[in-house]
């Protein structure tokens, strides 16, 4: 199921041609054009580099991100609306140049592992998932990761019947053959996330040997320079090209002789509009099958992404954290994530039913507020609240708390991506499988798109299911799922893959076409799968205990990307510092702050 309702302002397509041409002046037209030869050139010149060279080039790459890193922060918190001081600024650093620096990392350590001759998948775990699939332990890879990221830990899932000689033979992607050009690409770049253009790029080149024409969108445009700055070791030898630019620019793009491949990370209708067309045509180029768009495409397209909570037997501190951590996903960055969490699976059979949906109401009420900043998103707010006159304004009346009743219909709820501080909750029948299986089937065949899943399950809840979890992360259609986690690690996480399920096509994107991010270069790729600690430290402590698995109790009071770490500003600045410079003395003052989150 295609979720609807994300705002596209960034990459509408004029139906046509002859309308893409006439809808931009001829010096502006004259601008792309040279853009593009300088790729073309660009892209012979990478074929040469080594596999050495191009290692050697994201270290430069590491540097200027981390020179411009502080910048790159500061203008995104500006653009969005948090001022000098704001409790949640932190959500600029993590999603942001944090994103880049690890991406770049871990990059450039499987070109160093394929040009000594060996795998990205050297001495990463190797097992067996349900249904015949493979899996690789991909996170975490180093002992920095552990610390940072205690009691967390992040799997990828191969297509069924794909062996391990397979996997590590096929790691590496276009790396394998680096003499083998992928021409051109156009990287139509998010507005939400100012990581997702960096990393977007950074996959086309490396998985694809294709140098990148960016356009950014225009929510990004004061970061432009920044992206410059930091961009520069791609941009002087012709590897990259960035350009700024609305609908019109977007759209001659897509349709250049010049652009080999197009991938955009958007909304569904942006998609269409340039598969497709708009109007009258598109409806007819559908029927007959006949694209306007005659060149490949990938996309990431949201979604509404499910929280499935089973039900078992909470603690008052279990229910008050897990509030939080629902809400975190819903109200980081204001709603404005393709990955945020919008429905809430509940049991209505819970004996703690009533609780926890107190604990919620309390912990979206208590968050501090954040401005809604992207396009068009506050329209969405109300629509979601015409659409259900019974839901509840909280906070600052800036969130919208939607408790399906009985007889109520959750369809808009379940198929439209707001994109807005907009959480519901649905209730079903049963309790532990019997709940688990139904909720699984209501995300598969209800809830649109298929981009991430989450599921709370206590210890106890966890341990006497079994194997019963295991199938259902297995039949969930979804990229990424998570457990006792937030999908926002598996975008995090470099060595994990983003996008959707498998499967999407032109006619039916879904939640998107293939995957980004991916650092391993892995190929025949189905989910990734992060799981995490129910219990925050020192209540993990007796879980890490009983799993015999320190790492699953050392792990910090309240991560700092929850809405309501009183410290999470400063620990999400303090994270990546570290990863710009390694200074450890710096980091062991971080973790002092998050002890006070």
């Amino acid at each position: 199921m295609t979720p609807t309702g994300k705002s596209a302002p960034a990459n509408p397509a004029p139906a046509d041609t002859a309308a893409r041409t006439a809808a931009l002046p001829e010096a502006e037209r004259e601008r792309l054009d040279a853009a593009i030869a300088d790729l073309r050139t660009g892209a012979r010149a990478w074929s040469h580099l080594t596999l050495g060279q191009r290692a050697r080039l994201l270290e430069r790459l590491h540097a200027t991100t981390a020179a411009n890193a502080e910048e790159w922060a500061e203008t995104a918190a500006l653009v969005t609306g948090l001022g000098p001081g704001h409790p949640r600024r932190g959500e600029e650093w993590l999603p942001g140049p944090y994103a880049a620096l690890v991406a770049v990392q871990a990059y450039r350590e499987s070109l160093e592992a394929l040009a000594k001759g060996g795998s990205p998948l050297d001495g990463v775990k190797l097992d067996a998932a349900p249904g015949g699939r493979l899996r690789a332990h991909a996170f975490p890879l180093h002992a920095e990761d552990a610390v940072l990221v205690a009691g967390h830990t992040g799997e990828v899932w191969f297509e069924s019947g794909v062996t391990a000689t397979e996997a590590r033979a096929s790691a590496g992607l276009a790396q394998l053959h680096p003499t083998r050009g992928g021409g051109v690409g156009l990287v139509l770049g998010a507005g939400n996330v100012t990581s997702i253009p960096v990393l977007d790029l950074l996959y086309e080149l490396l998985a694809y040997n294709r140098v990148v024409l960016l356009k950014i969108n225009p929510t990004q445009d004061a970061l432009m320079p920044v992206y410059e700055r930091v961009l520069a070791p791609l941009i002087e030898p012709g590897f990259l090209r960035i350009v700024r630019g609305g609908g019109d620019v977007g759209a001659y793009l897509t349709g250049h002789d010049g652009i080999d491949h197009v991938h955009i990370t958007g909304a569904t209708a942006t998609f269409d509009a340039i598969v497709w067309g708009t109007g009258a045509p598109a409806v007819r180029r559908r029927r007959e099958g006949r694209p306007q768009l005659a060149k490949p495409i990938t996309a990431e397209l949201g979604g509404v992404s499910p929280v499935i909570v089973v039900p078992g037997t909470w603690t008052d501190a279990d229910l008050r954290y897990q509030a939080e951590h629902i809400v975190t996903m819903r109200l980081y960055n204001s709603g404005h994530n393709c990955l945020a969490g919008q429905v809430v699976l509940l049991s209505s059979d819970w004996p703690q039913r009533d609780a926890f949906l107190s604990a919620l109401r309390s912990a979206f009420d208590d968050a501090p507020d954040r401005p809604i900043w992207y396009p068009h998103s506050d329209r969405k707010l109300d629509a979601a609240a015409s659409s259900y006159p019974s839901a509840t304004r909280r906070g600052t009346a800036s969130r919208l708390l939607i408790e399906v009743g009985p007889g109520e219909d959750a369809t808009a709820l379940e198929t439209t991506e707001y994109f807005a501080p907009v959480l519901g909750v649905v209730e079903l029948r049963g309790n532990g499988q019997e709940f688990l299986d139904a909720a699984v089937d209501h995300a598969n065949d209800r809830i649109a798109g298929t981009l991430g899943a989450n599921i709370l399950i206590d210890p106890d809840t966890l341990e006497a299911l079994g194997d019963g979890v295991e199938r259902a992360i297995a039949e969930l259609r979804y990229g990424a799922v998570s457990v006792n986690s937030w999908t926002a690690l598996a975008f995090l996480t470099p060595t994990l893959t983003w996008g959707g399920h498998p499967g999407a096509t032109i006619e039916d994107a879904q939640s998107g076409i293939g995957i980004v991010h991916n650092a391993l270069l892995l190929d025949r790729v189905e989910r990734s799968v992060t799981r995490g600690p129910f219990r925050p430290f020192p209540r993990s402590i007796p879980q890490g205990l009983r799993s015999r698995r320190l790492s699953a109790a050392v792990v910090l009071p309240k991560p700092p990307w929850f809405v309501h770490s009183r410290t999470g500003a400063t620990v999400s600045e303090g994270f990546t510092r570290y990863r710009m410079d390694g200074d450890v003395a710096r980091l062991a003052g971080t973790f002092v702050q998050a002890l006070r989150a």
